[in-house]
């Protein structure tokens, strides 16, 4: 068993604690806000119990999983034999330069400490740090122990290994990391959904569709094929030749939307939202948002059942 630590244990914090201790390792929590880290404890305890019905615990018991998370008052105490750091305080720069300072000077040498962060570029809070070669931003998506994917983005003074070692370790709790090459705004998840968001609102704004449209052209389309291959593997599967095959035949459909709408977004705001926001809402009212959270999270753990499975089954 190693040791990992989470700085801030919030609603991003509790969950990476989830994952490190499925993996097997002791995760102290600790945050500003002393009842947050035993508020995880508690959120972790309402859920690993059905992560266990899911097959989602590797065989193992809900209370075994659970005694391995451990809420420290002092960040020196928290930090103390990590191997791995995690911090998801708030998306505040200057105050992850402060934490940050803080980690490095606190952390084992050995320890990698990584970012949870959605939007902050690794460099603008990083620089400043004695040991910055060992930090790097690792973004999950949210809930990291039902959604594997976390992206690996170094900042400009990332040493290599770092990269190799935040990437083998979240391997090793069950993660699939997107290993980036150097830091770009949005990384790379949040460009790709929010070229798909742009493209949604615009189609809603244009009259060409409604909400509840867009919405199955994703949900009973192209998500069905992307929930198990990518859209470079979808492409390689849709021509007879391939790859290159299919850019030969479609890339002139793609150049043409791509001319045509150069330089055109539609705000998310004003008309089009309250468009946007009346439709949704006709759908699901406001105060159903919580149950139906809810109930994507089972989805998420039936849908994570459902992927281990077939992998057991093809020997990946």
């Amino acid at each position: 068993m190693m040791r990992t630590s989470i700085v801030g244990s919030g609603l991003i914090g509790r969950s990476w604690a989830i994952s490190f201790a499925r993996a097997g390792h002791e995760v102290r929590l600790w945050d500003r806000d002393r009842q947050a880290p035993h508020a995880a404890v508690e959120f972790a305890a309402s859920v690993l119990p059905e992560l266990a019905a899911n097959g989602l615990l590797d065989s193992q018991e809900p209370a075994e999983v659970l005694a391995r998370l451990k809420p420290v008052e002092a960040l020196d105490e928290a930090l103390a034999g990590a191997i791995h750091v995690q911090e998801s305080t708030a998306e505040i720069v200057e105050s992850k330069r402060a934490v940050f300072a803080d980690l490095d000077r606190l952390a084992p040498p050995e320890a990698v400490i990584a970012s949870s962060t959605s939007a902050i570029l690794p460099s603008r809070f990083m620089e400043h740090v004695a040991g910055r070669a060992r930090c790097l931003v690792c973004h999950p998506i949210n809930p990291p122990y039902l959604v594997p994917a976390v992206e690996v983005c170094p900042s400009p003074w990332t040493a290599p290994e770092t990269v190799e070692k935040a990437a083998a370790f979240m391997r090793a709790c069950g993660q699939q990391p997107l290993v980036m090459k150097r830091e770009i705004d949005g990384f790379i998840m949040n460009r790709m959904q929010g070229a798909l968001l742009d493209e949604a609102f615009r189609l809603v704004a244009d009259g060409i569709a409604d909400v509840e449209d867009v919405d199955i052209g994703i949900r009973e389309g192209l998500a069905l094929r992307w929930s198990f291959i990518g859209p470079f593997e979808t492409i390689d599967l849709n021509a007879p030749g391939g790859v290159r095959d299919y850019a030969q035949r479609y890339q002139h459909i793609y150049s043409g939307i791509a001319e045509e709408l150069a330089g055109r977004r539609a705000e998310w705001t004003g008309p089009l939202m309250d468009s946007v926001e009346n439709q949704r809402t006709a759908r699901l009212p406001r105060d159903d948002l919580a149950q139906r959270q809810v109930w994507r999270d089972r989805r998420l753990m039936a849908l994570a059942a459902h992927k281990r499975a077939a992998a057991r089954d093809i020997g990946e």
